[in-house]
C-alpha cells in the first residue's frame, strides 16, 4: 500500500525530474503547514508538486500532487485552512484536521492563540468538514512543578465541555522526555521544570479521563499516541492517527482511492424475516446502505507503537515558529526562525524552507 506511483515531471527549472506521486498526504507531522504555510501549501498544489529536503543527506527529493486523492492535517491552529477548504472540495479531495487544542495558556510553554480563538477555530472547521473530520488532540500531556494529573483533568474538562457535539475523538499523549533528545533539551534549556511520568501516574490520570468521560455524557473515543503502556481497560484504545478506516469513513465513495487501499464497498443485505440486516463482524456502516471491514495495515515505517498506516509527510523539521518549549522537531528555535525567514523571503518556491 505504501508503493506510491512514481512520475516523470518537468520542474520550474526546467529538469526532468522523478517524483513520487501519493495518494494520500501528510501535511504534517514535522512542522505546523495548516498554521504558517497554508499559503505555500495551497500554492504549490496549484502547481502541481513541491519538494523537501532529506534531514540526514540534504538530498532533494520531490512530490507530486497529480494523484493525491486524501490529505491528513496536522494543526496547532488550523484558522488558515478555513478559507482553502472550497479548493480541496473543487479538486475531489477529502481530508480531516488532527487538531492539537492544548490548555497551557498559563504556564506559557506554547505560543499559540488563545484557548477562546483556538476553539472557535474547531467549531468553525466542523461546520465546514462535518463531525468526524476534526480529531482533538490534547498532546502531550506535561507534568511539571505547577501542572499535577489533576492540573492537566482539569484543563481536559474544561475543553471537553466546550468541544461536546463537535468531535468523537480525544487523542492524548504523555510526554516521555527522557525518550526524546530535542524535548529534553528544549525543556531543560528554557528552565521548564519537567516530571517524567511513572506507571502509577499514568493509569490515575487513564482512570479518572475514562471517568470524566462517561460523567459529563462526552462519550469521545479516547486514544493514546504511541504510547507503550496498554490501558484498553479504562477504554483507551491506541490511535491510528492516519486512520484507514476513517478515511474509509469521509471518502468511501471514491472508487480509486478505495482500490488503492484495498477496501471493498459491499452493499448492507436487506433485512431478515425479523426486520434486521445481517452484516459481518466488524462491519462498519457508511452512508447509503453501505458498509465495510476494516483492512487499516500499519505502516511499518513508523515507530513501534504508531498505528498510523502510510502516508507522505510533506513537511520539514526545524521550521516550526510556534516556538512550543517543548518541540520535538525544531532543533533550537534559532534555526527554526532562521528557516521562517528564508520561507518569507521567498514564499512559494518549492521547498517551505525557500
Amino acid at each position: 500500500m505504501a508503493a506510491w506511483t512514481k512520475i516523470e515531471r518537468l520542474t520550474e527549472d526546467g529538469i526532468i525530474v522523478s517524483m513520487q506521486a501519493p495518494l494520500i498526504i501528510s501535511a504534517s507531522r514535522s512542522t505546523d503547514i495548516p498554521a504558517f504555510y497554508a499559503d505555500w501549501f495551497f500554492d504549490r498544489l496549484q502547481k502541481g508538486y513541491s519538494a523537501w529536503a532529506n534531514p540526514f543527506n540534504g538530498k532533494k527529493y520531490y512530490i507530486s500532487y497529480e494523484n493525491t486523492r486524501f490529505i491528513v492535517f496536522w494543526s496547532k491552529n488550523p484558522r488558515p485552512l478555513l478559507k482553502y477548504l472550497p479548493i480541496l472540495k473543487e479538486r475531489n479531495i477529502k481530508c480531516y484536521v488532527q487538531y492539537t487544542l492544548n490548555d497551557y495558556e498559563q504556564e506559557k510553554i506554547e505560543k499559540v492563540p488563545s484557548l477562546a480563538s483556538r476553539i472557535e477555530t474547531f467549531k468553525r472547521l466542523v461546520e465546514q468538514l462535518g463531525k468526524g473530520t476534526v480529531i482533538w488532540r490534547f498532546d502531550p500531556m506535561i507534568l511539571t512543578d505547577d501542572i499535577s494529573v489533576d492540573d492537566l483533568l482539569k484543563k481536559v474538562q474544561n475543553i471537553g465541555d466546550q468541544l461536546k457535539d463537535y468531535t468523537e475523538k480525544l487523542v492524548f499523549s504523555y510526554a516521555d522526555i527522557a525518550m526524546y533528545r530535542k524535548v529534553k533539551h528544549n525543556l531543560e534549556v528554557n528552565g521548564i521544570p519537567y516530571h517524567e511520568w511513572d506507571t502509577e501516574q499514568m493509569e490515575e490520570f487513564a482512570d479518572k479521563l475514562s471517568t470524566m468521560n462517561r460523567a459529563r455524557g462526552w462519550n469521545y473515543q479516547l486514544a493514546t499516541c504511541g504510547e507503550k503502556i496498554d490501558i484498553a481497560k479504562y477504554g483507551i484504545s491506541h490511535n491510528r492517527c492516519v486512520d484507514g478506516d476513517l478515511i474509509t469513513r469521509l471518502a468511501w465513495d471514491d472508487k480509486e482511492l478505495m482500490h488503492f487501499m484495498k477496501v471493498k464497498i459491499e452493499d448492507v443485505p436487506a433485512p431478515s424475516l425479523f426486520g434486521d440486516s445481517e452484516l459481518p463482524e466488524g462491519a462498519i456502516l457508511l452512508p447509503n446502505n453501505h458498509y465495510f471491514i476494516s483492512s487499516h495495515k500499519k505502516d511499518p515505517g513508523q515507530r513501534q507503537f504508531c498505528e498510523c498506516m502510510a502516508s507522505k509527510d510533506i513537511g520539514e523539521y526545524n521550521t516550526c515558529p510556534h516556538l512550543c518549549e517543548y518541540c520535538y522537531a525544531n532543533a533550537t528555535k534559532e534555526l527554526a526562525l532562521q528557516n521562517w525567514k528564508r520561507h518569507q523571503e521567498n514564499r512559494f518556491s518549492e521547498t517551505i524552507t525557500g
